[in-house]
């Protein structure tokens, strides 16, 4: 299936867009290559609020929560997941508002790390973040007015989660699935092995909307996710094929299958093709010299 991205969005820096009743949209100023226009920070509710990703600890973006929020009590903050353009403002905002911080846990690795292993994305982990209340696989959160139910979809990052707005068909799939742009699966912060688990866990629902950590709204979901998961495969097939040509390092891989990507992103993109080769060690169709890593030389097995 042909995966095709909407890279159409008005971020509107500083000013609540209205979604759907009872959800807004905050959009942190802080762009990048992986965090597109800026992190999304979600409003649910309307006397009683939950937010959703408070986002990076930036002074503008507290005060424009604080000025969307409008003196309304907030009851919970849900944190998606712990890298530092989605949680580090949590505790700004709680002592703000007092409201209770729900993730599914601190932040951690897919795996164990490996001995003289340097994880890539530890600059960017919220290494201080830890949440009042642990919410379990489906587990359910009832607000004034909203419920929210927590899916667990690792892959990005070992603590992610998705929130599902009960009863609506909307639901905040943070950086599983975006609108925009493939996530970055980052071993050992995250696996691929999980991702693609996670993808059918959101194929074996009937949302009808996903509000994404940036960029726009995923209008038509599960189409998208088949895509996204063919995606993914498609580029399995393509580190098999460097393979079975003779390419040996991640970096070869990287500039033959990604040579019409942005420069800035092959970095990430060799990320993923780490996590790809993770996964296919980990099935036995491709081996390394050694462990698994980024500098690592891999033959088929």
């Amino acid at each position: 299936m042909n995966l095709k991205f909407d890279t159409t969005f008005d971020p509107s820096h500083g000013r609540p867009v209205e979604l759907a009743p009872g959800v807004m949209r905050l959009t942190v100023n802080n762009p990048g290559p992986l965090t597109f226009h800026g992190t999304n920070t979600y409003l649910v509710g309307a006397d009683t609020l939950a937010v959703i990703d408070p986002g990076p600890d930036d002074d503008a973006h507290f005060d424009a929560l604080i000025a969307a929020i409008a003196g309304r009590p907030v009851s919970h903050i849900f944190v998606s997941h712990t890298h530092k353009d989605h949680s580090p403002l949590t505790a700004r905002l709680k002592a703000a508002t007092g409201a209770v911080v729900a993730a599914e846990g601190p932040h951690r690795a897919a795996r164990p790390m490996r001995a003289g292993e340097v994880n890539p994305l530890q600059e960017s982990s919220d290494l201080e973040f830890a949440p009042d209340l642990l919410l379990r696989d489906d587990g359910l959160v009832e607000g004034d007015g909203w419920a929210i139910r927590a899916i667990h979809t690792p892959g990005h990052c070992a603590n992610h989660v998705s929130f599902a707005l009960e009863n609506t068909g909307v639901l905040f799939s943070a950086d599983h699935v975006m609108a925009w742009a493939t996530t970055i699966v980052a071993p050992p912060d995250g696996a691929m092995t999980d991702f693609m688990h996670s993808l059918d866990r959101l194929l074996g629902r009937d949302d009808r909307v996903y509000f994404p950590g940036h960029g726009g709204a995923v209008v038509k979901p599960l189409p998208f996710v088949r895509a996204l998961k063919s995606h993914r495969k498609m580029r399995e097939r393509a580190i098999v094929e460097r393979l079975r040509k003779g390419d040996r390092s991640i970096a070869e891989m990287v500039a033959a299958i990604y040579r019409d990507t942005d420069p800035r992103l092959h970095r990430a993109a060799a990320l993923n093709v780490l996590a790809q080769l993770e996964d296919l060690v980990a099935r036995g169709v491709a081996s390394a010299d050694g462990d698994v890593s980024i500098d690592a030389v891999y033959r088929l097995a």
